[in-house]
């Protein structure tokens, strides 16, 4: 029991050390506390000096580079003294923009930026420009390859339909206002700039005689031989470029017999040629004479049915609207 005691004695020496030495930490936590909190409020209070030092630094616009390690080292107190002195300085230019060398350095960039711009929009242009250039001379070209045909076929098919006389398709100009033949020596010389110096085409028949200085303009034509001149451009464009059908409706109608006699062989001839479908209405019987298929229109209680008929049939109802 005295040895029981002994260590209770101890113990309770040892507890009164702890309690101490809790009693002391507690006493060094509590003022480490108070100390943090000093510290906290001290680093609020420099960082709201460091946010209004930044809108200062803001406020003068852009620094130069060695501003930042000129006053790296130098005293604070220096520092303040000498700001102090440039701001009562910095009074006197209170009408100048302290943006003006971060603006100078912004417009410099973006100036830097439309050069550039420009230089890419003025070579696009050229570009296009060339490309317009040889769009304009394919279109010439194909335009007079186009014309020079239809004109070469004109020629022929009023040969064939008029064999005594002769007709040819002019072009007509703004720095020209005669005709020019199309195949004419100095086409290219006259030609004043291509097509956009074209007005129009014209047509020189002479329906009597192969030369052209008896050759008449279609204005000078009756109303027969006018006819006549627009089948041979329709013929001369359809030989030029091909379609597969034609629709005529009394095409024939103001012809003379030896015209319409010439028209339905041509026709014939086409259709054979070039496998092309006319498909005609007349009142006349020479194109009915070489026609495949032969139809009529008849009037009936008043409606319209179109029933297939002979030739001989077709024959006798125009040779009866004819009487």
């Amino acid at each position: 029991m005295e040895e029981l005691r002994a260590e209770i004695a101890d113990v309770e020496t040892q507890k009164a050390r702890r309690e101490q030495a809790q009693q002391e930490l507690a006493a060094h936590i509590e003022k480490q506390q108070k100390r943090v909190m000093r510290e906290a409020q001290k680093k609020a209070l420099l960082t709201n000096q460091a946010s209004e030092l930044a809108k200062s630094i803001r406020d003068l616009g852009v620094l130069p580079e060695e501003a930042f390690g000129k006053y790296e080292r130098m005293k604070p107190e220096t520092i303040s003294s000498r700001l102090k002195k440039v701001n009562e300085a910095l009074k006197k230019y209170k009408h100048v923009n302290k943006k003006a060398f971060e603006q100078y350095n912004s417009f410099t960039t973006q100036q830097e930026n439309l050069l550039k711009r420009r230089k890419e929009l003025d070579s696009s242009q050229k570009s296009i420009e060339e490309l317009v250039a040889y769009l304009d001379q394919v279109k010439d070209e194909q335009i007079e390859r186009t014309f020079k045909q239809v004109s070469k076929e004109f020629a022929n098919i009023f040969e064939r339909l008029v064999p005594a006389g002769h007709g040819r398709l002019v072009i007509q100009r703004k720095s020209d206002r005669r005709p020019e033949p199309a195949d004419s020596d100095d086409e290219q010389q006259r030609g004043g700039g291509g097509v956009e110096n074209y007005t129009g085409v014209g047509i020189s028949v002479s329906f009597n005689s192969k030369t052209m200085d008896e050759q008449q303009k279609i204005q000078q034509l009756s109303g027969g031989q006018k006819s006549l001149c627009a089948l041979c451009l329709i013929f001369a464009i359809q030989a030029t470029e091909s379609s597969p059908m034609v629709i005529f409706d009394e095409v024939d109608a103001n012809l003379d017999a030896q015209y319409r006699t010439a028209v339905a062989s041509l026709l014939d001839s086409i259709s054979k040629e070039a496998g092309t479908q006319f498909i005609c209405t007349t009142f006349r019987p020479e194109i009915v004479r070489v026609a495949d298929k032969c139809y009529g229109v008849l009037f009936r209680n008043k409606n319209s049915t179109i029933e297939c008929v002979s030739r001989e049939e077709a024959l006798g109802f125009v040779e009866g609207q004819k009487r």
